[in-house]
């Protein structure tokens, strides 16, 4: 029996309800994902060999499989609480116009500047970014929503951002472009002929419009080869699914308060959304 009579189209948690701790999905896991290989060595890569790429704590949780839960810094929380927590929404409409008898929930992410829930680890990277004394982050973005995040959350931290980002959407998409560069952050259409990635692609291709996988050849080339630099990224890595896991959390507690438990689950992991990035 539900807890809650009438389930509100929207339910927001408070401040204070807020998750204090990320949730490791990795330390429950009975089988571990292949481990990163290191390409100079062909062998399983240990937390050092990040470093040159990764902020040191980042790295640390990306190859962390043990601790459950890892503390919030309280200037993530104090950054989070400008936009969460985020509404558990009932989909009323959508279960009338299915005619179906199933509850549908959804939790929305949209209400921060960057539109999508890939704010929640932009702001724990640039933190930890500063915290270890880094001055600028390189990134790549596709459509821009990851790019728009991170320099929100490098504009808050102090931090200098280079993004770069897929050309073709870079020509498509040019106010994506300007709220990055609002925040102060630099955009390059990617391929560029700032790097020695970009340039070789283009050698080969001279009309290309780029991909992800081009973009971030360049923003890891970039972070590697600059001062004090380090390369971040969006989605896929586990540092990135752990950020993520306050979402989860924040559903979990408000299902319990409507005294309601799901029976099917709808998720991305790893990629983000496919039209989002």
């Amino acid at each position: 029996m539900n807890k809650m009579k009438n389930i509100p189209h929207r339910l927001y948690l408070t401040e204070e309800q807020m998750p204090k701790q990320w949730y490791n999905l990795r330390a429950d896991m009975k089988e571990q994902p292949d481990p990163i290989i290191n390409p100079a060595t062909g062998k399983p890569a240990i937390v050092e060999d990040l470093y040159p790429v990764f902020c040191e704590e980042l790295a640390k949780q990306e190859m962390d499989s043990k601790a459950r839960y890892i503390d919030i810094p309280d200037e993530v929380l104090d950054m989070y609480k400008i936009y969460r927590p985020s509404p558990l929404c009932r989909a009323y409409n959508l279960e009338k116009a299915l005619d179906t008898p199933a509850k549908i929930y959804y939790k929305f992410e949209g209400n921060n500047t960057s539109g999508s829930h890939k704010l929640n680890s932009a702001i724990a990277q640039a933190y930890y970014a500063k915290e270890q004394g880094v001055t600028s982050l390189t990134t790549e973005t596709g459509a821009g929503q990851w790019g728009t995040a991170l320099s929100e959350a490098c504009s808050y931290f102090g931090i200098d951002l280079n993004v770069f980002m897929v050309k073709v959407s870079y020509n498509q998409k040019p106010f994506r472009k300007a709220i990055m560069e609002t925040f102060g952050a630099k955009v390059t259409a990617s391929p560029s002929n700032t790097t020695n990635a970009g340039r070789a692609i283009l050698a080969e291709d001279p009309e290309c419009g780029g991909s992800l996988g081009c973009a971030i050849s360049e923003a890891v080339e970039k972070a590697v080869t600059g001062e004090n630099c380090r390369y971040v990224l969006g989605s896929v890595l586990n540092q990135v699914l752990l950020h993520q896991s306050i979402i989860g959390l924040e559903v979990k507690q408000a299902m319990e308060i409507l005294g309601e438990y799901p029976d099917v689950v709808i998720g991305c992991a790893g990629g983000g959304p496919i039209l989002g990035d």
